[in-house]
């Protein structure tokens, strides 16, 4: 399977990478080993969660991603560990807000107990935290990086000039470096990352790997009208995506997925790898008949014109 680079950190990753936000939630720890399995078995490397998943349901206090994680490694082995790049992130969990030095090596050390390793692949800064100087954050990362708990780090939700700042920091102060950006990106939600924040990433060597790449279900096709909501937890936010933009998208999704005889995830999947800069777009899945269909994007080539339908029927409308 052809690698894609994860910046210039050495690592490299297929064209697709495992969210790890629905373990011990929507999939319980039986159905995400079947996930983890089926992603080694098809050479997908890159799997991604953080401590606060999932904080957000009832009865949860965030790390149960990580633990279910990390109860498949060690049931797997060493073998099994080699195989794979875990990636986690800090900065979100109540218990472990914000960027300071003292909060990231507290988060890092809890995130190697709950996923049962001694090195995390890629520590990803989940938001940025302006209150913290970017030296102090690009330290304690550095800190971790020469300690052996870290290999590389990355950031996520950040904007162009934070990015650039950040960048400039690392090169200042000969400290470690982003190597790659998280950025919610999709055939749905181009705005916020084309432009300077794309450029900036291509021109860098930042590997992208976007969240969100199926824009929360929407870009399934399931959710065609508001009796659609219901369909799952996530339906009601639905609402920001169906609309006329949203259903000219579906449109040309439509006829590419008939053309080239694929499913419209897989299209959306596709259309993100085909993008500059993108390394791995991440899409979860609650069952191996899910993630099957996601796996299909990776062999999935769109001919120029298709590119070029999805391009003008997700472009932005004009101001």
């Amino acid at each position: 399977m052809h690698k894609r680079q994860l910046g210039r950190s050495g690592l490299e990753t297929a064209a697709f990478s495992l969210g790890g936000n629905v373990f011990g939630w929507t999939a319980d720890q039986e159905t995400s080993f079947r996930l983890l399995d089926r992603c080694v078995e098809a050479g997908v490397s890159l799997i991604d969660t953080a401590d606060v998943y999932s904080a957000w349901m009832p009865g949860h206090k965030g790390g149960e991603s990580e633990t279910v994680i990390g109860a498949w490694l060690k049931a797997r082995g060493a073998a099994v560990r080699a195989k794979v790049l875990i990636a986690t992130k800090v900065g979100m969990l109540a218990a472990r807000q914000g960027l300071k030095k003292a909060n990231i090596a507290a988060a890092c050390d809890d995130s190697l107990r709950r996923l049962n390793i001694d090195v995390i692949d890629l520590y990803q800064a989940h938001r940025d935290d302006e209150e913290t100087p970017l030296e102090e954050t690009l330290g304690a990362f550095g800190d971790l990086i020469k300690a052996g708990k870290v290999r590389a780090i990355g950031a996520s939700n950040y904007t162009a000039e934070r990015l650039r700042a950040a960048l400039d920091v690392s090169a200042k102060h000969a400290l470690p470096r982003y190597e790659t950006l998280q950025p919610l990106y999709n055939l749905s939600d181009r705005a916020g990352f084309e432009g300077a924040l794309q450029d900036l990433c291509a021109k860098e060597g930042v590997g992208v790997i976007p969240f969100y790449g199926l824009a929360s279900g929407f870009l399934t096709g399931k959710y065609r009208s508001e009796a659609d909501f219901t369909k799952s937890i996530r339906g009601m936010r639905m609402g920001n995506y169906l609309n006329a933009r949203g259903l000219k998208i579906l449109g040309a999704m439509d006829e590419v997925a008939a053309a080239t005889r694929a499913t419209l995830a897989q299209v959306a999947l596709a259309w993100l790898m085909t993008r500059k800069s993108i390394a791995a777009p991440i899409a979860s899945a609650t069952s191996v008949a899910q993630l099957e269909e996601l796996l299909g994007a990776l062999t999935l080539t769109l001919s120029a014109a298709q590119i070029a339908a999805l391009d003008a029927a997700s472009a932005a409308p004009p101001d």
